[in-house]
């Protein structure tokens, strides 16, 4: 278990995107000892503190198996999926359209 960063999701946020990530590849290592939710609060921890990838706490899971899942999810569109599933939470939770339709115009100004 990690320590409390406040980079770290919340569990309702965690619940929310759950599902967005694959499963465990056929044929490979058994996911059993890599918990999901450490690997993106690390990835997350990464991104708001600017630090590379060498320099993760050690009570985040290696970071090589955390840069693995960064690169995958990267290439396969998971972060994108992610990135919309938060951003509609976050738009959601105060009573807005999940999407703005009237943040930018593009009819010119008189």
């Amino acid at each position: 278990m990690t320590k409390n960063y406040p980079s770290n999701l919340t569990s309702e946020q965690c619940e929310l995107i759950a599902e967005l990530f694959p499963e465990a590849k056929p044929g490979g290592r058994p996911r059993t000892t890599t918990c999901m939710y450490a690997v993106v609060n690390a990835i997350l921890y990464l991104l708001y503190q600017g630090s590379t990838w060498r320099a993760l706490p050690g009570d985040f899971p290696p970071w090589s198996t955390v840069y693995g899942y960064f690169r995958r999810w990267g290439k396969d569109l998971t972060w994108l999926q992610v990135h919309d599933k938060l951003y509609q939470w976050v738009r959601v939770g105060p009573s807005r359209e999940p999407s703005p339709w009237e943040a930018a115009s593009r009819e010119p100004i008189s």
